[in-house]
């Protein structure tokens, strides 16, 4: 479908009233959501996710992506919702308490959301209490921590600790992140995955919903 290879080449391009007038398009030509949103949407994202990550396009580049298919997604919302259709799973995500840097964190945002995850953006400067009053509330599988600072990351250790006392530890999974952070740090808190990238961060979560 013609139509369909159009949405997924204009929103790696950022072109988002475009993308917006084609996936109303689409749905008036009476294309399933779902593959709207598969075909299109989900495929454009990924293509911008692999250039992403072959060092192709920059920040900027996936953010302008990323807007693209938001507008995309919220024509597709109520319709998906109608179908039942199945989310993979549930995240909580922000960028640990101290810490103001978001970029990172839209990004894995972002990337989650395009593999088709639900998440719950916390925002930055989240206190280790929130992520995990969020995920009972909730009922996350995932809480993801974001940082850019050696001295925001000891807030991740509080994080895992915390869904201890809370009692949730066994059934959610700790995924931590950020320029400073590494794998060694990951395991010396206890954490269960780190990651390098948005994208690896993005499959980690799905690959990790999938074996729920």
């Amino acid at each position: 479908m013609g139509i369909l290879e159009d949405i997924s080449l204009l929103l790696q391009k950022g072109k988002a009233k475009k993308v917006k007038e084609l996936v109303q398009q689409a749905i008036d030509e009476g294309i399933d959501a779902k593959v709207i949103l598969d075909e299109g949407l989900l495929a454009g994202m990924n293509a911008v996710g692999d250039q992403f990550q072959a060092g192709e396009i920059f920040v900027p580049e996936v953010l302008v992506a990323a807007r693209a298919m938001n507008v995309g997604t919220d024509l597709l919302k109520p319709l998906l919702q109608a179908g039942k259709s199945e989310v993979q799973g549930k995240v909580c995500i922000g960028s640990i308490k101290g810490d103001l840097h978001d970029i990172g964190k839209n990004l894995v945002r972002m990337m989650m959301e395009g593999k088709g995850l639900e998440v719950i953006d916390l925002g930055n400067d989240v206190a280790p209490e929130r992520y995990v009053d969020t995920a009972v509330q909730e009922g996350c599988n995932i809480i993801a921590c974001s940082a850019l600072l050696t001295t925001t990351m000891g807030q991740m250790q509080n994080v895992v600790n915390l869904a201890k006392e809370a009692g949730i530890r066994d059934k959610v999974y700790i995924m931590v992140g950020g320029a400073p952070v590494t794998e060694a740090f990951c395991e010396q808190i206890g954490a269960d995955k780190y990651t390098n990238d948005a994208t690896a961060a993005a499959e980690a979560a799905v690959a990790y919903c999938k074996s729920l």
